[in-house]
């Protein structure tokens, strides 16, 4: 059998941490800003790292 190959497009929205978890952007941060109250922006900011079943489908994606 051939190799797994990586899933690009999974590879350019999620990064491994040093630990192993897999962190992602939230969502609704990328277009509409005038729409969206000050304090719905903030909540948007940053990363989380995914968990359960999530992380498990996306790390299936990224393995090589």
């Amino acid at each position: 059998m051939p190799k797994m190959k990586t899933h690009k497009g999974a590879a350019k929205r999620f990064k491994r941490t040093g630990t192993g978890k897999i962190k992602h952007r939230k969502a609704w941060h990328g277009h509409n800003k005038y729409k969206k109250s000050s304090s719905r922006w903030r909540r948007t900011k940053g990363t989380q790292t995914l968990s359960g079943g999530n992380e498990k489908r996306v790390d299936r994606l990224l393995s090589n």
